[in-house]
């Protein structure tokens, strides 16, 4: 049995909702804030609190998280709180996607099944209404086009690989061995190229050969 959340006074969501996009932002929402602040009083309107942290719009102590802050913004408004929804409803949501466009017989019908409640319940009634002030406003086409993940392309030239070391060299027992030369030339004091060329050309046969 899947127990949804709700207010017993599902009317009043909106007009909440109108308050927090146009007061400062609390430290902390308390029911202090609530009721000064807001200008909602009595304990009906307290359940308004724990409906914002199943939103993720209020953490386990009442400080608002950036979905709370990306909700007063009127650029991100609607998708907020439509991610908000999802996620304060997220059982409704794994049994139908689309659940908020559903029509409200069939949400009801939903309700009941995922509850476990009688159908003319009035419990049930408030989860339906509840759900349905919460998403008049709320716009589920950006909540999930904003979910994709972005492709960012990358132009940047790599540099090449460094090529590979020159294979080793191992005798017949497999015992790896390398050979260096060192030469040291003694050349004369001279200023004729020939002499030079002579000497350059005598290493290069006699030498450097493979």
């Amino acid at each position: 049995m899947n127990k949804l959340p709700y207010l017993s006074i599902p009317g009043s969501i909106p007009k909440i909702l109108a308050k927090i996009a146009e007061v400062r932002r609390p430290e902390r929402f308390t029911q202090d804030y609530l009721e000064t602040i807001l200008g909602f009083r009595g304990g009906n309107y307290r359940a308004i609190i724990p409906l914002l942290k199943r939103m993720e719009f209020l953490n386990a102590d009442g400080s608002p998280t950036a979905l709370y802050d990306q909700y007063r913004n009127d650029d991100t408004r609607s998708q907020a709180l439509a991610t908000g929804i999802r996620r304060a409803y997220s059982d409704l949501f794994d049994r139908n996607e689309f659940a908020y466009a559903l029509p409200r017989e069939k949400l009801a019908s939903l309700i009941v099944e995922m509850s476990g409640l009688e159908k003319e319940s009035q419990v049930g009634k408030l989860m339906l209404s509840t759900f349905w002030f919460l998403k008049e406003t709320a716009d589920f086409q950006k909540s999930a086009a904003s979910k994709e993940p972005t492709v960012i392309e990358n132009n940047t030239a790599k540099e090449p690989p460094p090529p590979p070391p020159p294979p080793r060299q191992e005798s017949a027992d497999g015992v790896e061995f390398r050979v260096g030369y060192t030469i040291n030339l003694n050349l004369p004091e001279t200023t004729n190229p020939d002499v030079f060329n002579a000497i350059f050309k005598a290493l290069k046969e006699h030498l450097l050969r493979n």
